[in-house]
């Protein structure tokens, strides 16, 4: 199993581009199977989960090709509606092949994703609104199976669930009459969901933050699409480099979407300059403790919870860090006091003192944002630092480590 060797202590300094976003890529891959003909999804990252998604479409009779972080995906001769529990398993996005395919084909069969270590994450809503919308839903072996002669159109409240939100919005796109989504997600993924479902022929309307109303219509036509720069791995290479009291640049966009992150970031003591295609934070001789709270966008992302805990743990002062989303966040806690942060839990709250130094130890990722929490502990600690089951991070991380190498850090893949 691969893990990561990581000599701690070094300010990491320089530029780095960001990946394409991968809570964008899988569902917009995913509303490729709408439409007869071929798609074009352009700066998709690479990543395990991009690959998982990929080998899933493969057993759908969806046919693709790919030219480094361009995908073609022709959608015209599904041959399947079955999604596997093997495929699934590995990743719970695969759960928005189901809006797609009985919008299409009035059918589908699909594995329960399964347990997942930050939390629950059920899939009722999604179920729930699908009946709303006609369909007959069978739940029974692991697997969920669904059928309707034709989706209409209903009023449905998605609660703000990501995933609900994706997987309605495709369904709705080629149902019968209109669809009125009541408190759907408004994280920028959706919206830029919502961007390409549109240039497909859609006609989806956001009224307001609350609100989107979609008419649905007969057929859909191939897409073009370039996705945008991932504000999460963005915002955790400016963590890196404040933590590791360094300089860094990122490149790609101008990352409106992360003003909330930046704002905690000053208050952290970072220095932020930035540009039309780049942000830059800068260590300015001190760190500050600062309390956070996650919670839909804008708000703080409960995905950036992890990496700002190692910030605040070598910060000066105390803070409290309030997780909103998922009930089982903060399995990071126990590998951070392994390197000798002082951080206890009480409920949804992680109560930390600010440390002088890290000390570099063994530890164990559980996740993929707890496995970059860890890496960005052991780039501020002292000595040397062992993070095992690094598989978690190539879910949602193109390449970290050659990207923070290039900006001076000292961290090694092995097996060994």
């Amino acid at each position: 199993m691969e893990k990561f060797l990581i000599q701690g202590g070094i300010p990491l300094k320089g530029e780095v581009d960001i990946s394409g976003g991968k809570n964008s890529s899988l569902p917009i891959l995913c509303a490729c199977i709408l439409a007869r003909g071929v798609s074009t999804i352009r700066n998709v990252p690479l990543l395990r989960d991009i690959n998982v998604l990929l080998r899933l479409f493969e057993t759908l009779g969806i046919s693709f090709s790919r030219n480094n972080k361009m995908i073609k995906i022709d959608a015209s001769e599904i041959n399947s509606q079955f999604a596997s529990y093997d495929l699934v398993k590995q990743m719970r996005a695969s759960i928005l092949v189901l809006g797609p395919l009985i919008a299409r084909f009035g059918f589908a069969e699909v594995s329960l994703p399964g347990g997942c270590a930050i939390g629950q994450r059920p899939v009722d809503i999604h179920l729930s609104c699908l009946e709303k919308m006609g369909c007959q839903i069978n739940v029974s072996n692991g697997y969920i199976k669904a059928k309707v002669k034709h989706l209409i159109g209903a009023k449905l409240d998605l609660k703000r669930s990501v995933t609900a939100t994706e997987n309605l919005l495709m369904a709705a796109t080629l149902a019968d009459g209109e669809t009125t989504l009541i408190n759907p997600a408004p994280e920028p993924e959706v919206t830029e969901l919502i961007s390409f479902l549109n240039s497909m022929g859609a006609l989806i309307n956001v009224e307001n933050s609350t609100k989107i109303v979609v008419k649905g219509v007969k057929f859909l036509n191939p897409g073009k699409i370039t996705v945008k720069p991932d504000r999460i791995e963005a915002a955790t290479f400016l963590i890196s480099g404040l933590a590791t009291r360094g300089s860094v640049s990122i490149v790609g966009s101008d990352f409106n979407e992360l003003d909330c992150v930046k704002k905690k970031l000053t208050l952290s003591g970072a220095k932020i300059s930035g540009g039309n295609d780049f942000l830059k934070v800068e260590y300015c001789g001190k760190l500050i403790a600062v309390d956070i709270e996650t919670g839909s966008y804008p708000c703080f992302p409960t995905d950036i919870q992890a990496q700002y805990m190692v910030l605040n743990a070598i910060a000066k002062g105390t803070s409290v860090m309030t997780e909103n989303i998922f009930e089982n966040r903060f399995l990071h806690v126990q590998e951070l006091n392994r390197l000798g942060a002082d951080i206890y839990i009480k409920g949804k709250k992680a109560f930390i003192k600010g440390v002088r130094s890290l000390s570099g130890a063994k530890v164990l990722a559980t996740d993929l944002r707890a496995s970059a929490c860890l890496v960005i502990a052991g780039l501020v600690a002292d000595f040397k630092t062992e993070v095992d089951r690094v598989y978690h991070i190539d879910r949602g991380y193109e390449k970290i480590e050659v990207k923070l190498t290039a900006l001076g850090a000292k961290i090694f893949r092995t097996n060994v």
